[in-house]
């Protein structure tokens, strides 16, 4: 079983709402804090734990336990100074994985440089996905540690009857198969064995940079 997380979540607007949301329906520890009373009350029944709280109160941050969390998320709309002083804030507090939504480029620029460990910007995480699947046909997603990786569905055409040993595509694409689905299958079957027949019809889904991904014919 996965380790759980212990999640902070301040601002709970609507990215750090559903950021919050999604976490909890994934089985993880979520503590969101607001200083709006709206947004306090809608969290309430969704988030392990939702406080009414001034989050530039490092007192307050700390007496809810900010600082043994794992990850914390700051996300406080365009409030750039605000999002700063957090972010440095529970850096000093020892905060392990401090994540902040940017504003824009020079705001992502000043979190890097304070020492945020992953700085989000969403409009060019969406922008950016729009454009892989409309470039790259079968396109699923690009991974967030990496934005020149993704993954990439296929649909199995001239490599029907041969194994993923014999395509060798790690070798030849440097990508990898992680996920294979036969027609008469419901879900995908996750590391395939390398001596897996494939047949037409399959689909697979592959992992690996985006232009070598966008060189595979299946």
């Amino acid at each position: 079983m996965a380790k759980k997380l212990t999640i902070g979540v301040i601002g709970l607007g609507k990215f750090g709402f559903r950021f919050g949301q999604t976490l909890v329906e994934l089985g993880q520890e979520v503590l969101g804090i607001d200083s709006r009373p709206e947004q306090v009350r809608r969290a309430q029944s969704l988030l392990t734990q939702v406080y009414e709280a001034d989050a530039m109160d490092v007192g307050a941050l700390k007496q809810l336990g900010f600082p043994d969390m794992t990850h914390v998320l700051v996300s406080v709309g365009s409030a750039i100074t605000a999002s700063s002083m957090l972010a440095m804030h529970l850096i000093e507090m020892g905060v392990d994985k401090v994540w902040v939504k940017a504003v824009d480029n020079d705001h992502a620029r000043l979190l890097k440089r304070i020492g945020v460990e992953h700085v989000i910007l969403p409009e060019d995480m969406a922008a950016r996905q729009l454009a892989h699947r409309l470039a790259t046909p079968g396109f699923i997603e690009y991974l967030p540690f990496d934005k020149g990786v993704a993954l990439k569905e296929l649909i199995v055409e001239k490599w029907g009857g041969q194994s993923l040993r014999q395509i060798d595509l790690t070798n030849q694409f440097k990508v990898q198969v992680i996920a294979v689905k036969k027609p008469v299958d419901k879900e995908f079957r996750y590391i395939p064995g390398a001596d897996d027949l494939l047949e037409t019809g399959d689909r697979l889904v592959v992992l690996g940079r985006t232009e070598r991904l966008a060189k595979l014919v299946s």
